[in-house]
């Protein structure tokens, strides 16, 4: 039998070497993942950290902001490597630079603190996280709103996430955001609710634990408002998690609505509204994206899907934000129920200057 080369058999004994500690990383991983897993539970009472002077809402008009800043780190100048997979970041961004996200955080607290609202409704609010620096985001829109009631529902709780996969020293790391809720007017009660559906182990361990945040209001009149706080599975392939998701939120609003409340949703849907084109901004130029929608018979016909079509509230972040290159959708709006007449409907173009997200803006009637 031939012997191999001393070199030739050199390599084989370090690749099996890299190989073997590579396994032996992956399992740490998984196993420490799994122990460390966040399991919130399926109803959680939220407890203000800054409360409101006004109790009851006494104006029928109220207004509204929905935004997902993006954690920061998704502003125009950014790319992210999870668009173009997993494995390795290859020239892509897996930690935007520190400059830009403290851009992008200025960037949204200003927003906050200039933009005249009774709710804001934001998405993916980083407090303690890796991915951007551990900024307190959530004190930082606190700071910019100091006499609204506020309040942060958890959905992203992960000590290490470990992607991209082929490069350990590059990883995602911590995570720690959620939603955060403001309102000019103190709430009777906050909760968030878990949201159903969940990915394959060992993809559930790394990923969001979806949740709504609800809040309830006195009206002068009597009526019981309620505000949701959402924010739908993305990458979802087939929309199997948004399925579970979309038939749990159906019922808890038709049972309010049904109970004499005010129902009033914002948020980040990753759906487009029913029957609206996923590229309305740019018919025939999908990129190779797309976005389902959410079917026209989800709720009855009353019921009213909130949204500006010459806006898009998101753009794609495989590479930097270029106008009208970049594919650009409508996935950010608001759904209000029966009893609730809109007045004005504003998507707020800010050329995805702080997030991969734009804000939308309403201004809505509870009828007496």
């Amino acid at each position: 039998m031939t012997k191999l080369p001393k070199t030739l058999r050199i390599g084989i004994r370090l690749l099996v070497g890299f190989v073997v500690i590579f396994l032996v990383y992956i399992v740490i991983t998984l196993v420490h993942g799994t122990l460390n897993d966040y399991q919130p539970e399926a109803i959680i009472p939220l407890e203000a950290t800054q409360e409101a002077e006004i109790q009851t809402i006494e104006d029928s008009l109220v207004s509204f902001v929905t935004w997902n800043v993006g954690y920061g780190g998704l502003g125009a100048e950014s790319d992210f490597f999870y668009d173009s997979g997993s494995l390795h970041s290859g020239s892509k961004n897996v930690i935007t630079p520190k400059p830009q996200v403290e851009k992008n955080v200025k960037g949204a607290t200003d927003f906050a603190s200039h933009t005249k609202s009774d709710f804001f409704l934001f998405q993916e609010v980083d407090v303690n996280s890796r991915r951007s620096y551990r900024i307190n985001q959530f004190d930082g829109f606190r700071a910019s709103l100091p006499e609204y009631a506020a309040f942060f529902a958890q959905n992203y709780k992960v000590s290490r996430v470990p992607i991209p996969v082929l490069e350990p020293w590059n990883v995602i790391g911590e995570i720690n955001s959620g939603l955060a809720t403001f309102s000019r007017f103190q709430p009777t009660e906050s909760t968030r609710y878990q949201l159903p559906g969940e990915y394959d182990w060992p993809t559930r361990i790394f990923q969001l634990d979806r949740c709504a945040s609800v809040h309830r209001f006195n009206t002068a009149w009597g009526k019981e408002l309620v505000v949701v706080n959402v924010h739908n599975s993305a990458y979802d392939a087939g929309g199997g998690l948004k399925k579970q998701q979309m038939a749990w939120l159906k019922a808890f609003f038709q049972k309010e609505y049904d109970a004499g409340k005010y129902v009033i949703v914002g948020g980040d849907w990753n759906q487009c509204p029913p029957n609206f084109p996923f590229d309305q901004f740019m018919p025939g130029k999908g990129q190779g994206y797309t976005q389902i929608n959410i079917k026209p018979d989800f709720l009855p016909a009353d019921w009213q899907w909130i949204y500006d079509p010459r806006v898009p509230t998101n753009r794609k972040v495989a590479d930097p934000y270029v106008k009208n290159e970049t594919f650009v959708t409508l996935i950010d709006f608001f759904l209000v129920s029966p009893n609730v007449q809109v007045k004005k409907i504003k998507g707020l173009n800010q050329d995805f200057q702080y997030s991969d997200h734009q804000p939308v803006y309403i201004e809505a009637e509870l009828l007496k």
